[in-house]
Parts: structure tokens; C-alpha cells; sequence
């Protein structure tokens, strides 16, 4: 029988104050439709609901949420026997409620959510709870799913106020499970004043704990998990709390400077992480890093070699607790990967090559083949703009001209065109596609997973 975890000083403590170290990894497009995401285009559930409106069927639509919910037994006995005991189960606000009815609680929701956390139960891995997708956005980001590039979470108050009836909800539904080891209730959240999170964050406390006293809560530091500078004492005020940072490294990305990081990078890397966990270490505090990890070439993108990653793997893997992002996609960083010969692969075969040539993708795109139509904007803007208003909250004008023009405009035009593949596909069909995500059709990475696994033994988490 499990006991609730919580937070001891800096570390995380089962019922006999043993040390719990959790070691896992987060499920990716699972409940936030980031697998169709993943596995096609990055832009959320916006192009589920596009292809919803647009095609002539329910159960096409219907099939193809059935893509993101690839996590079953096979998975967690996987899991297990690497020696994983935590899954970061990421989930959209909209399993739970609608926009256009807002405040009127799906029970539905709960339906894939309780399977998965009981399958895990069963194997003995603990789950947390991560609301990755709010209203209105918490970030400017393709992952916070608002459809645009503002993050109007902290713009309007009703947004915050429905994600604190949201979790006083889900509180009240999961405080008796105790294979729960906590919520982590914003998932990188980027408040541009740095001012308006922490007051959120002690209303969601208050939410949490007038239903729940004894789950942890895990709180992302702003600006996507990685600056804790605004926090001040607002620690002082919050128990069995823990402090989520984001800790990835572009060292290992297909196309850049060095695809394995030279010993100069990684003590840059190094010293970024220490920053970003400095406001908790100098207060004793208990840091949890939510989301790292490598990614790969794709032979099929990128020839040979492949195989190279950015294995930092955090040297700093000592006592902390993590969970690596993602457990399973269609090969650029997921722990297995849906194989190049399944129906789903072999369907948007010449799709995915397109989508990969222009650069549609936010999260490790290759602009070689469509850098000549896009410099000349950015040359543009950077010769117009002065240096001092040229970074507007959180990126850099590269970054935000990218964001506006592939991720969300060319993205936008390439939505039917990825929709279509499905019609006109039987139901027998669809199930086909549907289990190209299974994981007896998935490719493990096999060197990945020997070092995750070979730190929790380290730990002795197995």
C-alpha cells in the first residue's frame, strides 16, 4: 500500500520518511493532443477542432483523438521494468470544460485521465497531475494552445479564476489516491509583468488545499519553468511544496553547431541549471526538474549519423527528482518511437518530409531549405527597429518572426492538407492508424533508456 509523498526540507519522503526520488517521464500528447501534434504539426488541439469543423464525419474525428491515447499495460510494464517510478501526466482544460460553456464540469475528462492512473498504480508508479494547456494561454506557445502567439491567460482574470474552479475540482476527485504524488497545477507558465503568477499561484494553493491537504503541489517557476527571481518569501507561505524547473539543452538539436556538446558547452549548461535553481537552494527547498532531455536526428530527415546524442543526461542526476520529456512520439525525443513501417509513418510519409522542409515545426526545426524566404524579414526588422525594442517578451526577434510566420501562418495553410489524409478511411482503418502508437509497434531507444535506468538503480528506486 502506497502512502501520500510530501515534501521534507529539500527532498521528497514517503509515510516512514524514507526518501522517495522520483524518476520518470512525462506522456507528451497524451490528453493534450500534443501526440497528433508530435506525430504531424505542432500546434495543439486548434487543428483537432479545425478538422472537426471540416470533416463530414464524428468517428473520423473521434479516431483521431484515439491517436494521443497510446499509453496502456505494455507501457507502464515497460516503464517499470526500467526502474521508472513517476509519469508526468500532461492534460488540455478542455477534457473538463468548454469554452463556450464554461464552468460546467465533463466528468468525462476523468475517463482516460483514472485509466492511466491506474494502470501505473498497478505496476507501482506514481503519477503527477500537470495541467499543460489553460485558458486564454499561459504562455505564447504552440504547447499552451491558445492558437495565437499572446499569452491572455494573465490578461483576463475569468481565465484564472475558471483554472481555480478547475482544480478545486480535480482535488476533490483525486485527495484519497494516494499513487498521486502531486499536481503540478500551470505547466511553463510566462508572465510578462512577473507579478501576476505568484498572486495566481496563491490562489490555486488556496484552491487546492481547501479540498486536498496532502498532495504535493509542484510550481513551475516563470518564464517556461526556469526563473524563480520574482519568488521572494512567498515560499514562507505555501507547505509541502515543491519547485519545478525546465532544463533543456539545444546542444544535441539535428543541425547544430556541435551535435554532441563540447566539455565548454556542457559547464555553460551546468552553470544555467545551478541559476535556475538558486532562489531554492539557497532557502533549502525541494526542486524537481519537470521536463529535459536529448533529441535525435531522423535518418530519414537527416542521414547519418543518427544515433549521436546530447547525453549530458545532467551530470547533476543525484538526488534530484525528474522527469524526462517525452515517453513515446514518432522518433525525435521520445524513450520509444512509433517505427518508420507502421500505417500511421508510412500515411504521412511524404506529409512529415514536407512539414519538416519548411520548418513548421516550433520545437527543433531545420529552416535550411526556407532560411532565403524568411532572412530577408528579419534583416528587415532588425535594420528598422532599434536594438532596444527588438526583444519583446520572452524571445528574441528571430524567435518570435519564426513563431509568427512558420509556426502559426504556414502551419495554419498546412491544417486541411494533414486533415484529409483520414478521409474517406474505413473504420477498420482508422483502428490501424490508431495502433501504429502501441507499444509492441514501437522502436525502443535503447541507449536513452539504459542511462535513465541506469541512474534509478544508482538511486535504488528499483
Amino acid at each position: 500500500m502506497s502512502t501520500f509523498l510530501r515534501v521534507k526540507g529539500n527532498k521528497l519522503v514517503d509515510g516512514g520518511e524514507k526518501q522517495v526520488i522520483l524518476r520518470g517521464a512525462g506522456l507528451g500528447g497524451w490528453m493534450n493532443t500534443k501526440a497528433i501534434r508530435d506525430a504531424s504539426i505542432k500546434s495543439g488541439k486548434l487543428w483537432l477542432r479545425q478538422l472537426a469543423r471540416r470533416s463530414p464525419s464524428s468517428s473520423l474525428t473521434r479516431h483521431v483523438y484515439r491517436l494521443s491515447l497510446h499509453f496502456q499495460d505494455a507501457d507502464a510494464a515497460f516503464f517499470k521494468s526500467l526502474g521508472l517510478n513517476c509519469i508526468r501526466l500532461p492534460f488540455n482544460y478542455r477534457h473538463f470544460e468548454d469554452d463556450m460553456n464554461p464552468r460546467v464540469f465533463k466528468e468525462s475528462g476523468f475517463k482516460h485521465l483514472d485509466r492511466v492512473i491506474e494502470i501505473c498504480a498497478q505496476h507501482g508508479i506514481y503519477t503527477i497531475l500537470d495541467l499543460h494547456t489553460a485558458p486564454g494561454g499561459q504562455n505564447p506557445d504552440w504547447h499552451s494552445d491558445n492558437g495565437g502567439h499572446i499569452a491572455n491567460f494573465w490578461n483576463h482574470k475569468d481565465f484564472q479564476d475558471r483554472v481555480l474552479w478547475l482544480w478545486g475540482e480535480l482535488a476533490k476527485h483525486y485527495k484519497d489516491n494516494k499513487w498521486i504524488a502531486g499536481y503540478n497545477p500551470l505547466n511553463e507558465p510566462a508572465d510578462p509583468k512577473h507579478i501576476r503568477l505568484i498572486k495566481f499561484y496563491d490562489d490555486v494553493y488556496s484552491a487546492i488545499r481547501s479540498v486536498d491537504p496532502n498532495h504535493i503541489i509542484f510550481f513551475d517557476g516563470d518564464t517556461f519553468a526556469s526563473d524563480f527571481s520574482h519568488f521572494g518569501d512567498a515560499h514562507q507561505r505555501w507547505s509541502n511544496t515543491a519547485y519545478s524547473i525546465h532544463d533543456y539543452s539545444t546542444f544535441g538539436f539535428p543541425k547544430a553547431p556541435e551535435y554532441v556538446g563540447s566539455d565548454e558547452q556542457k559547464d555553460k549548461m551546468k552553470d544555467r541549471y545551478v541559476k535556475k535553481r538558486q532562489w531554492m537552494d539557497e532557502r533549502g527547498l525541494c526542486v524537481w526538474n519537470g521536463e529535459w532531455g536529448p533529441v535525435y536526428a531522423r535518418k530519414q530527415y537527416d542521414g547519418e549519423p543518427t544515433d549521436a546524442t546530447e547525453r549530458s543526461v545532467h551530470n547533476r542526476l543525484d538526488t534530484l527528482s525528474w522527469s524526462i520529456w517525452l515517453y513515446k512520439d514518432i522518433g525525435f525525443q521520445g524513450m520509444v518511437y512509433t517505427s518508420l513501417d507502421t500505417p500511421y509513418l508510412t500515411l504521412f510519409k511524404d506529409f512529415l518530409a514536407k512539414k519538416h522542409r519548411l520548418a513548421a515545426d516550433a520545437w527543433g526545426a531545420d529552416d535550411t531549405a526556407v532560411k532565403h524566404v524568411y532572412q530577408p524579414l528579419l534583416d528587415h526588422i532588425l535594420s528598422v527597429v532599434p536594438e532596444q525594442y527588438q526583444n519583446i517578451y520572452p524571445w528574441s526577434p528571430a524567435r518570435r518572426l519564426s513563431r509568427l510566420t512558420r509556426d502559426i501562418l504556414v502551419s495554419e495553410f498546412l491544417v486541411k492538407e494533414w486533415a484529409d489524409h483520414f478521409v474517406g478511411k474505413s473504420e477498420a482503418e482508422l483502428d490501424e492508424l490508431a495502433k501504429s502508437f502501441r507499444f509492441q509497434n514501437c522502436v525502443k531507444r535503447e541507449e536513452l533508456n539504459a542511462i535513465l535506468s541506469a541512474d534509478a538503480r544508482e538511486q535504488g528506486q528499483l
